[in-house]
């Protein structure tokens, strides 16, 4: 290596670390608009006159310029014009898309719900066709950034950051809105704009360290695209085998997430609204005493997995681990009140899913680093996956279904901790962005089937429910109530007196157990084929590999 590579940018360790952050901000705001809807699915039902089936069309619509190859031309594009352009490009796409759902939901348009949702399903298309690439891209800066590093530990958090935003826009949307539909996606698209300035001010880096880098082996960005690559990359074995456990991974978490507030508030009977005992003010909001909460949390996890490793005796490592666990179970006991009641409320604890991966990313994350075993992890997350489904399905106990959700967020842990990486080590830096676009678009065909598909099952699978509500609507209607009025009173009857029925969510999600069973075959051929091919998947990172495409 030339000593200017050894003087590069990315040789400080803080730099590197810097620039993770400021692109995490990115990562963050498209994640929080990708998830938030799921926190006020009960309140558009009542407020916006939908079926779940329409709501889960208006999450489908974030798939399908992907659906038909929007991600692999991105990626191509990717590789050809290189980080800087493309970011710029597809991530004003992302914003744009969001801007116009939030214009829609407004009803800035039409205040037809029948036009509101075409806008908004427009706008959620140019979001997607943005958020993909704009997550294909952040991956190809995390590995110009730390590959020979601490690859997938660094993967692991910018993905921490993305759970973060999956989590607080699932727990926050229904503070934020204040119940109304409008100001939660006002504020979502909002935090897209404020990534992609982010994204600008990390384009000051890059350009240096581009400069750096100029005519050494390293950089190669500008080297043409050809079809013949493409062809090698889709009849890999290794890679073909992760890119389908991407589909069955993210279509068996992704679209469940969408519908598991409201899988808690008519399974368990978990509340909606929060009561003003289990809300925290913080400079006269209770939408940032509560974002407080959560950034504590978040705190916690980073820290439980970060400082003992920067630690180098082994017994000041264990006191720090000692000092974080107290610190950590005083901060669980000063707001121990509040956690009991959030434990009763539906998008609150659903956000156990994105948190729990927090904390456990990071830690799959330092084991892949240092011991390997990412296809074993797979086997793990598609065992986990199965005992989810299986207890949010199935049975009707509460513990069950906490352990549940704690088991789905773990194994949510293992995609980015063990699965990105791994794409890392039989793909060539040069086609990473081709490679990781190939693997988002496979994974939006099983997206695009299941956002949908479980929403239309629950309705098919609940009639009477569909019609009481349908009835009710129109009666309150006619007595001439406005649709706040009207979502208010559906809300009281829903969660309430029970004067409507709860959907019941054992069918939909019960077919979701055989997206884990076709996980763990797919993880045993992935773990038999990186044995013939020798990509080093269940090495430690660092390990010697012969990459899909030559430089």
């Amino acid at each position: 290596m030339s000593e200017k590579i050894k003087n590069s940018l990315r040789n400080s360790s803080g730099i590197r670390w810097t620039v993770l952050i400021i692109i995490s901000g990115l990562t963050f705001g498209t994640y929080w608009f990708q998830d938030f809807f799921s926190g006020i699915k009960p309140l558009m039902i009542t407020e916006m006159g939908i079926t779940s089936s329409q709501f889960g069309t208006i999450i489908q619509w974030t798939t399908w310029a992907n659906v038909f190859g929007m991600i692999i031309i991105g990626g191509i594009i990717l590789d050809k014009w290189g980080i800087k352009r493309t970011g710029i490009v597809f991530g004003l796409l992302a914003t744009l898309g969001a801007a116009l759902t939030a214009l829609g939901a407004a009803g800035t348009f039409t205040t037809d719900t029948s036009g509101q949702l075409w806008v908004m399903m427009i706008g959620r298309l140019l979001y997607g066709s943005g958020f993909e690439i704009v997550c294909v891209i952040v991956m190809r800066t995390v590995v110009k950034w730390f590959k020979g590093y601490e690859l997938a530990l660094a993967m692991a958090i910018n993905m921490g950051f993305g759970r973060l935003g999956s989590t607080l826009g699932q727990a926050l949307s229904i503070d934020i809105g204040n119940g109304l539909v409008s100001p939660a996606v006002n504020f979502a698209a909002t935090l897209i704009a404020i990534g992609l300035v982010m994204f600008l001010i990390y384009i000051i880096f890059d350009v240096k360290l581009d400069k750096q880098l100029k005519g050494q082996a390293e950089e190669t960005e500008d080297e043409k695209f050809r079809i013949s690559d493409l062809f090698k990359l889709v009849t890999n074995k290794s890679f073909l085998f992760i890119a389908l456990l991407c589909v069955t991974f993210y279509s068996a978490v992704f679209p469940f997430m969408q519908y598991a507030p409201d899988l808690l508030i008519n399974k368990f009977n978990f509340t909606f609204d929060m009561p003003e005992s289990a809300t925290i003010v913080l400079f006269g909001s209770k939408v940032l005493g509560n974002l407080s909460i959560f950034l504590g949390l978040f705190i916690f996890a980073l820290a439980i997995t970060l400082v003992p490793s920067n630690i180098k005796k082994k017994q000041n490592k264990i006191l720090s681990v000692v000092a974080i666990l107290l610190l950590f179970a005083g901060f669980v006991y000063s707001f121990s009140d509040i956690f009991a009641i959030w434990l009763k409320n539906g998008p609150k604890t659903a956000s156990l899913i994105p948190l729990g991966s927090i904390l456990f990313t990071p830690i799959f994350g330092k084991i892949v680093d240092k011991k390997g075993k990412a296809a074993s992890l797979m086997i793990l997350g598609a065992l986990l996956l199965i005992f989810a489904h299986i207890a949010l399905s199935v049975f009707n106990n509460v513990t069950l279904g906490y352990l549940g959700l704690l088991s789905l967020g773990i194994a949510f842990s293992l995609v980015p901790a063990a699965m990105w990486p791994s794409v890392a080590k039989i793909v060539a830096e040069n086609r990473l962005g081709t490679a990781y676009a190939v693997m988002f678009t496979v994974q939006n065909w099983g997206l695009n089937a299941f956002f949908k598909g479980i929403g239309r099952v629950l309705d098919k699978a609940n009639p009477e429910v569909l019609a009481k509500i349908e009835q009710t609507r129109n009666t309150l209607e006619s007595q001439g109530l406005s649709n706040i009025e009207i979502s208010k009173v559906m809300q009281e009857m829903q969660l309430v007196t029970h004067e409507i029925p709860s959907f019941n969510y054992t069918a939909p999600i019960l077919m979701l157990v055989g997206l884990g069973i076709v996980a763990i075959f797919l993880a045993f051929l992935l773990k038999k084929a990186d044995y013939k091919q020798g990509y080093g998947l269940e090495r430690p990172s660092g390990t010697k590999i012969e990459p899909v495409f030559e430089k």
